[in-house]
């Protein structure tokens, strides 16, 4: 069983052969014999016989069909997939604790920067402000009381001082007048004991001048102190007015009325759509033709709207896990009938290149497993191109690095290697 098997796949593989490969050799064998005209030809002379020897064996050659191609200046684009994206998307919430007091608005509302979005019950808080204000007074009006101490200190350090002169000229005279005899050791000591309570009385008087001045930088803390508990106190009463950050639409309601925000609670959810921006992620084999502020369009799988813009924003990290680079794409959006998340079909303009229009089918693989273009010289001589593909469209693919004019071939590519001789034909180039 297993050699009918063998000799039958032999016997299809060499139909195959003569009806693909040596197709016209068969046709004309089988029509030959057809004919009755398989009786055996003449005897060749020895002159024949050299002139055959001489003639090239075409029929042997492997035959194929090639096209005459010509490269073109085309406008080069690097085509993504992507989708669309607010400007601006901004989760407004709630910095301090109180209830919403003010009616909500609904989500789609178009709103202006700084609109009022929810307002917060004011409860204690202007006790609070005005209590840091009466502090602040209070502050002041020691800082006063201090200020007027220094000067009534530094004058009884001058009256302490004056007294200390008058010590000291008594306490000279009394040690002069008991050096002569002339007055008593009692006399001496009490000029002594006065010196020294003047200089204590100096002493004195100097530390209430420092007390003094300390008194006034201890007013002064205390004003600072309760000028920030004023400044807290309104800055906690204007966290009770949630307004909007920018123009834009409601994406979700605001607060409902009455109900308790904490902080970290949710306001409402601000998205701007005009401008929109377009996002997609491109290769890096493709990164280099992108750049910023190159033009670029786009079709919304979703009706099918074309939209214009600039690339505005190319990232200089690859994202690690796919190896690709964010683009950003703006585009004008003044009635806002483009919408975030949409998918769309990305073209970033890119310089021109030089391409010619081929059909995918010819492509192929050399024995290194690169991409490339089997071509045939005048001579018929097969040879291999590498290329790569600048685009691909409904009427073929652009390919580039190639020379200007090639002789490509299209059908019987996978049948030959480089360096083969074929017998081509060439046909016109349809696509």
């Amino acid at each position: 069983m297993r050699i009918l098997s063998f000799i039958l796949a032999v016997m299809v593989a060499v139909a195959l052969y003569l009806w693909i490969i040596e197709r016209e050799r068969t046709i004309a064998y089988v029509t030959k014999v057809m004919a009755g005209n398989e009786t055996s030809e003449p005897l060749q002379t020895d002159e024949e016989i050299e002139v055959v020897e001489e003639t090239p064996n075409t029929n042997a050659l492997i035959k194929v069909v090639a096209h005459h191609s010509v490269a073109r200046e085309i406008d080069s684009a690097v085509i993504l997939r992507g989708q669309t994206e607010a400007a601006r998307q901004v989760d407004v919430r709630a910095e301090t604790t109180s209830t919403v007091v003010s009616p909500p608005l609904r989500k789609g509302a178009f709103i202006d920067k700084g609109q009022l979005l929810c307002q917060l019950d004011l409860g204690i808080r202007a006790s609070s402000l005005a209590e840091a204000r009466a502090r602040v007074a209070e502050a002041v009006a020691r800082k006063t009381e201090a200020k007027s101490r220094i000067p009534e200190s530094e004058a009884r350090v001058a009256e302490a001082m004056a007294r200390l002169a008058e010590a000291q000229v008594n306490q000279n005279a009394a040690s002069r007048l008991s050096e002569g005899g002339f007055a008593s050791e009692t006399r001496v000591k009490s000029a002594e004991a006065a010196f020294a309570a003047a200089e204590a009385s100096v002493e004195a008087a100097r530390s209430g001048v420092i007390a003094a001045k300390s008194g006034m930088e201890s007013a002064d803390a205390a004003i600072q102190a309760a000028t920030a508990a004023v400044a807290s106190a309104e800055k906690e009463i204007a966290r009770l007015d949630i307004h909007a950050p920018f123009a834009g639409i409601l994406e979700s309601d605001t607060a409902e009325l009455g109900s308790l925000l904490q902080p970290g609670s949710l306001c409402a959810t601000v998205i701007q759509l005009d401008p929109i921006k377009l996002v997609a992620f491109v290769p890096e084999t493709q990164v280099n033709r992108v750049a910023v502020g190159a033009a670029a369009n786009a079709r919304l799988a979703a009706g099918g709207e074309t939209l214009t813009g600039l690339v505005k924003f190319l990232s200089r990290s690859a994202d690690p896990t796919t190896r690709t680079f964010r683009v950003e794409i703006e585009v004008p959006n003044p009635d806002l009938n483009i919408r975030d998340g949409q998918t769309a079909e990305i073209t970033v303009v890119a310089p021109g290149a030089r391409a010619h229009l081929l059909p995918g089918s010819a492509l192929t693989l050399n024995e290194a497993g690169k991409l490339g273009l089997r071509t045939v010289s005048d001579d018929g001589v097969v040879a291999f191109l590498p290329t790569s593909v600048l685009r691909d469209t409904a009427q073929g693919m652009w390919l580039t690095g190639l020379p200007d004019e090639i002789d490509v071939i299209v059908i019987g590519q996978e049948f030959v290697t480089q360096g083969v001789k074929v017998d081509p034909t060439f046909e016109e180039q349809t696509q």
